[in-house]
């Protein structure tokens, strides 16, 4: 089967879970999307790596990749390789000094390896067929339909930052990071660069 390239285009709460985010990965060079909901603990530990935050303590998936590169395994690219009654099933595909392995993964934990590692993701066509949705190409027609469980793709928790100042925002932001809460401590920073670039 063809592998198809995918990347992560937005984290967001999930509309149709409360409690859980979706993590929107959009085909490279393409028009479709894949939303998959995700916990919030998985939700923080993909948001920390993409926003490159360094965190006092490391995380789980930093310390799983400090592991593997201790004894020199890398992750190659993570396959999302199954979807069974709305669960999608991951592969790790690690490299070693001798061999090459494919382990088991939640697509979670999968994502938030791959950020940390720089590995490509990819999945296959059956399961962009039965679970992605396709966006508006170029001339703004919309193809498809997307469906009303679909994921928003902004930033959440912007809105109730706006009564905030700028020292309530400094001081939130700092007790949110003290609270290890990196998911809120990203929309916090967001609001605070938008006010200082205005």
């Amino acid at each position: 089967m063809r592998k198809i390239e995918l990347e992560i285009v937005a984290l967001s709460h999930s509309i149709t879970q409360t409690h859980s985010y979706a993590v929107v990965l959009g085909e490279v060079n393409g028009l479709r999307r894949l939303p998959i909901v995700i916990g919030g603990f998985e939700a923080q530990a993909i948001a920390v790596a993409l926003e490159k935050m360094q965190p006092s303590r490391p995380l789980t998936h930093d310390l799983m990749k400090n592991f593997m590169s201790a004894f020199n395994v890398d992750l190659t690219e993570i396959i999302i390789s199954d979807l069974q009654e709305g669960i999608f099933y991951s592969k790790l595909v690690c490299v070693g000094e001798n061999d090459t392995v494919e382990i088991d993964s939640r697509t979670s934990d999968a994502l938030a390896l791959a950020v940390r590692f720089g590995c490509p993701i990819y999945t296959y066509e059956n399961i962009l067929d039965s679970a992605g949705i396709l966006m508006e190409d170029s001339s703004g027609k919309a193809k498809k339909q997307v469906e009303a469980g679909a994921p928003k793709e902004s930033p959440s928790g912007r809105e109730d930052l706006s009564a905030l100042n700028l020292e309530e925002l400094n001081t939130l932001l700092s007790e949110v990071l003290e609270q290890e809460d990196y998911l809120r401590a990203i929309a916090i920073r967001d609001e605070i660069n938008s006010r200082k670039s205005q």
